[in-house]
Parts: structure tokens; C-alpha cells; sequence
């Protein structure tokens, strides 16, 4: 997948990492960037066409995909977390609103952009995953739940759009110096970096981009004789 003259959807593209991607896509050479947000008055960067899209909402995102029928790649970024484990009183409501927006979101954009992506040549989806797809320390307990169940998704989808040869990524991150880690006193990625080694990997035909030695050293210890996703022995 080319990233140079390439027309992009990027959800979530107001801050933080979906800001980011919409700067190295410009620099990179796409020829147009749909930025979409909940509020597209949020869109203040140079250059984009801003698009209001809450992925959760079905109709919003049917006129997305209406609108954006040029896309040849989607950037599932949109997400969103709350601290917290499942024991916390409310964790049933915040489990439901971080799989609503993590998990359901991603499927919504997806299955409203693959036919817009099979009239365009194949094209990508590039899932925003999380190291937290593959561990639970309870601390964002939900979120990682929606994070796994998006990684499943992922996993499917690839194999689903294989005949119509659209490429699926998943990008993996820990920590990543964003509003959404805000309060995590924990070493933290810079949001430019991981969309290099994002994008970098998408344009090397690449399934998946382990972006940061962290999130490299959970992927490897889930094999390990005491595997990364179990508390570390006494």
C-alpha cells in the first residue's frame, strides 16, 4: 500500500494519534485526507477535509462512507479509555461504551468501507490496537477488553478481505504520550513515532506493526513458559 497519492480516512483525527496520522499523511504525499471527528470544528489542521463522524452512530457513519467513496485506505483510529477495573461499581456501563467505541466502532467503519475499498482496488484498513489486546492488568480493564475483542476483529477481517485484496494492519502500542494516557506516570511513546513505524509497515505490505520494545516484549513472552499475560510469580 502507497501512502503517496493516496486518499485516507483517518476517525478520530482531531488529537492525539489520529492527529499525527493526518500530519505524516500530508507529508507523505496523500492526495486527500478525510479527517473525521465527532466535531469537525475540532479539525483545525491545513489541508484536510474535515468530516463529521461519530463511529457509533450508523447513520453518520453510512453518509461517511457515502461522502468518502474515493477512500483507498481507512485508518480505524477513533477510541476511547477510562481507568478501572471490573470490579469497579461502574464497570458494566463503562465496559459498554468502550466496546461500543473500540470494538463496534472499528466493525460500523468497516463494514460500511470494504465495498468503497473493493471499487477503489483493494486499498487498507489500519486498525489502532493496543498491547492491551493481548494483557489485562486491570487498570484499564475495559478498555483492554475492547481492544482484544478489536484484535479478533482485525484477525477476521483479514482473512475476509483477502479475495478483494484489501491489506489489513494491526497496530500494537503501549504507551503513547497522548490525552488518553494523561495521568500514567509510565515511559510513553511519541504519537510521531509510532505513526511512522505505522505507516512505515503499512507501505512494506505488512500484517501487523509491533511499534515500541514494550509492546515487542509482551507479543514475544505470551509464548514464554509463564506468559506475559499472567502475573508475574512470587
Amino acid at each position: 500500500m502507497n501512502i503517496e497519492n493516496a486518499v485516507v480516512l483517518v476517525t478520530g483525527a482531531n488529537r492525539g494519534i489520529g492527529l499525527a496520522f493526518t500530519r505524516e499523511l500530508l507529508r507523505r504525499g496523500a492526495r486527500k485526507v478525510y479527517a473525521a471527528a465527532r466535531n469537525p470544528a475540532s479539525i483545525t489542521l491545513p489541508g484536510v477535509d474535515a468530516l463529521t463522524l461519530d463511529v457509533t452512530h450508523h447513520d453518520q457513519v453510512a453518509a461517511a462512507a457515502q461522502r468518502a467513496s474515493d477512500v483507498t485506505l481507512v485508518i480505524n483510529n477513533a477510541g476511547i479509555a477510562q481507568p478501572g477495573g471490573f470490579l469497579a461499581p461502574d464497570s458494566d456501563e463503562v465496559s459498554r461504551r468502550m466496546l461500543e467505541t473500540n470494538f463496534f466502532g472499528v466493525l460500523n467503519v468497516s463494514k460500511a468501507f470494504a465495498p468503497v475499498l473493493q471499487a477503489n482496488g483493494g486499498g487498507a484498513f489500519l486498525n489502532v490496537l493496543s498491547a492491551g489486546s493481548w494483557v489485562n492488568g486491570g487498570e484499564l480493564a475495559a478498555y483492554s477488553a475492547s481492544k482484544s475483542a478489536a484484535w479478533s476483529l482485525t484477525n477476521a477481517l483479514r482473512n475476509e478481505l483477502r479475495a478483494q485484496k484489501t491489506q489489513v494492519l494491526g497496530l500494537h502500542m503501549a504507551y503513547v504520550d497522548t490525552d488518553l494516557t494523561r495521568g500514567f506516570e509510565v515511559p510513553k511513546s511519541s504519537a510521531e513515532d509510532i505513526v511512522q513505524r505505522a505507516l512505515d509497515g503499512l507501505e512494506a505490505g505488512e500484517d501487523e506493526v509491533l511499534a515500541d520494545a514494550l509492546t515487542q516484549q509482551v507479543k514475544q513472552g505470551l509464548t514464554a513458559p509463564r506468559p506475559s499475560y499472567l502475573p508475574a510469580a512470587q
